[in-house]
C-alpha cells in the first residue's frame, strides 16, 4: 500500500511537472513580446519622434559597473540609440535599476539629448514601492524632462537649481531610489560620450 500511494504521488508530481514544464513553454514569448513592448512605448514616451537602434553596449555596461560611478546600488540594464530619420544619432535611451527603493528594485526608463546634453523624458518602468510612493504620477516624473545630464539630487523642499528635483513628500527613500538609477543612467551616459571623442 505505501509504495502504491508513492508511486500515485510520484506520477501526480511528474504530470504536474510536465504540464507547468508545457504552460512555461506556450506563455514565455508573449510575455516576453508583451514585456519588450511595453518597454518600447516607454523608450517612445521619454524621447519621441525617433527611431531606435542597439548598440553593441555590453562592454561600456561592464565598464559603468565596475569603475567609479557615483552611484553603487544601481546599474544600466538596457541602452538603444536614437536616431532622426537621416540615421544620426540625435540621443540615447536606456533603462536602469536601483536597488535600494523601500520595497525592493525601481526601474526607470530615460531618455537623453545629445544636441544639449539634457533629459527628454522620464518613466518608472517597475517598482515595489507602497501606494503611497507615488513615484509613478505625472507631477512627479515630468519635473525630469528638461534637467541637465548630470548628477540630481532630490529635496525635500521646492528645488532650487537645475540638478535638484522635489522629493515625493513621505517617500524619501523612494525619492533616493529614483535619483540613484537616474544618476546611473546620466553616467553611462556621459561614458558613451566620452566613448565617441
Amino acid at each position: 500500500k505505501v509504495f502504491k500511494n508513492c508511486l500515485a504521488l510520484l506520477l501526480i508530481t511528474l504530470v504536474a511537472g510536465l504540464a507547468l514544464a508545457v504552460v512555461n513553454e506556450i506563455t514565455a514569448k508573449p510575455i516576453s513580446e508583451a514585456e519588450n513592448k511595453a518597454k518600447m512605448a516607454a523608450y517612445e514616451s521619454v524621447f519621441s519622434g525617433v527611431e531606435f537602434e542597439e548598440i553593441n553596449s555590453s562592454d561600456k555596461l561592464i565598464k559603468a559597473e565596475n569603475d567609479s560611478a557615483p552611484v553603487q546600488n544601481a546599474s544600466v540594464d538596457d541602452v538603444l540609440r536614437a536616431v532622426d530619420k537621416n540615421g544620426n544619432t540625435v540621443g540615447y535611451v536606456m533603462s536602469a535599476t536601483s536597488a535600494s527603493g523601500y520595497g525592493g528594485d525601481v526601474k526607470i526608463a530615460i531618455g537623453i539629448s545629445a544636441a544639449d546634453d539634457k533629459i527628454t523624458g522620464f518613466k518608472v518602468l517597475s517598482h515595489s514601492e507602497t501606494a503611497g510612493a507615488k513615484c509613478t504620477e505625472d507631477d512627479f516624473q515630468n519635473q525630469f524632462a528638461g534637467k541637465s545630464a548630470g548628477k540630481l539630487s532630490y529635496v525635500k523642499n521646492a528645488a532650487a537649481s537645475d540638478s535638484e528635483i522635489d522629493a515625493i513628500s513621505g517617500a524619501t527613500i523612494t525619492s533616493s531610489a529614483v535619483t540613484d538609477a537616474v544618476n546611473a543612467a546620466t553616467h553611462f551616459y556621459s561614458t558613451l560620450k566620452e566613448g565617441q571623442q
